[in-house]
């Protein structure tokens, strides 16, 4: 059986904490930060846990 290939995309996009678990990058955290408070601005650089439906398939992507 052939080797799952990693998709690159996915790869980039998310990060497997030691535990196992999947982090994200949040939303809206790319421009017009004039128009954001400084505390959201800060709780949007956080990474964020997968939802728990999506685990599955982005598991797949990362070929794990």
């Amino acid at each position: 059986m052939a080797k799952f290939k990693t998709c690159k995309t996915a790869a980039k996009r998310f990060k497997i904490t030691g535990s196992g678990k999947i982090r994200r990058r949040k939303a809206y955290n790319n421009h017009m930060f004039l128009h954001k408070s400084g505390s959201q601005k800060r709780r949007l650089d956080q990474e964020a846990p997968l939802a728990p439906g999506e685990e599955r398939r982005v598991r797949k992507l990362l070929g794990l």
